[in-house]
């Protein structure tokens, strides 16, 4: 998925201070920690679907390797993002329900459905668009820095129809990223992290990586703590958490991103230089291969802002 502002905000990400929230207890307690509020951006144009962006936020740019979280719906609607590019990242894209076909300059022609995974690996640079019929969409579209020995890789598509399952008291995860409680995703990972879909059904205690931080967003239902649009952030140090109601919920975490980098437009890199030469290229038509098969232009690159770009600490 595209980030479709016009004039897109710089979002400073790296390295910088971890601790606990206001709301935080101990690393066990029964507190959820930190709430990063969401904003809503037009997915599309202004009659387009709204998504609710809590990463990057004003308060915390990154967990983990995670950079970007868009979660949009349940909302009738139609979803159509044309070609744009991407560098320095992997898109991660997550249904609730509807379907949604997606296209990419390796030729890939890919739908994807609720409980199955589309992953791409950005790498030096790709370009995709994404769409769907009118229907009720609802999901979550996720964005992984790639760290910076991988970031120039070749660019690469995965789809994965079935992903492995947690089951405990009171709970069931499927394991979208990286491992949880010792199962493990098949999607390819360039840093420590995770990523599942929880099912709570009744109360239960999700283990948790210690060295992680870790993010929990409620998708639908009603669950103890949470609440719809927020992120609740964990800080490092705790193996588990509790979680009580009914409802589904998503659980990203990673060991905290060790570098810095910028993030403009739809661009990961590293300094200013690298997002002006990406948008140069991307204008040019060189770099990113073209998606053939979608009935639309490509998105032009909005303007870079007047002042530099800089990388800075991943926290505020």
């Amino acid at each position: 998925m595209s980030n479709l502002e016009r004039d897109p905000r710089e979002i400073r990400c790296g390295a910088g201070p971890d601790g606990e929230g206001p709301d935080g207890e101990g690393p066990d307690g029964e507190g959820l920690g930190e709430v990063l509020a969401g904003r809503e951006v037009p997915l599309g144009g202004p009659r387009a679907m709204a998504v609710s962006r809590t990463l990057p936020g004003r308060q915390r740019r990154m967990i983990g390797a995670w950079c970007f979280v868009d979660a949009y719906g349940p909302q009738r609607a139609e979803m159509r993002v044309p070609p744009h590019p991407h560098t320095g990242l992997q898109t991660v894209s997550w249904l609730v329900s509807g379907e949604v076909l997606h296209r990419d300059s390796l030729g890939t022609l890919q739908e994807v459905r609720p409980g199955q995974l589309n992953l791409m690996t950005a790498g030096r640079g790709i370009s995709h668009s994404e769409e769907s019929p009118l229907t009720v969409l609802h999901g979550v579209q996720l964005w992984v820095a790639l760290p910076g020995e991988h970031r120039h890789a070749g660019p690469a598509f995965e789809h994965h129809p079935v992903m492995p399952v947690l089951r405990g008291p009171g709970f069931e995860a499927r394991v979208i990223m990286g491992a949880l409680g010792g199962v493990l995703s098949p999607a390819t990972t360039f840093t420590p992290l995770v990523g599942a879909e929880i099912t709570v059904d009744g109360a239960g205690e999700v283990p948790l990586d210690a060295g992680f931080e870790h993010g929990l967003l409620l998708l639908d239902g009603a669950v103890d703590h949470l609440e719809r649009g927020p992120l609740r952030y964990l800080p490092p140090g705790r193996s588990r958490v509790r979680l009580s109601g009914r409802g589904r919920v998503l659980l990203i975490g990673g060991e905290p991103f060790g570098e810095e980098i910028v993030m403009w437009w739809n661009f990961v890199g590293r300094s200013h230089d690298d997002i002006a030469a990406y948008r140069k290229d991307w204008m040019e038509g060189e770099g990113f291969g073209a998606v053939e098969g979608f009935d639309g232009a490509p998105l032009p690159a909005p303007v870079l802002p007047a002042i530099r770009l800089r990388p800075r600490g991943r926290a505020r």
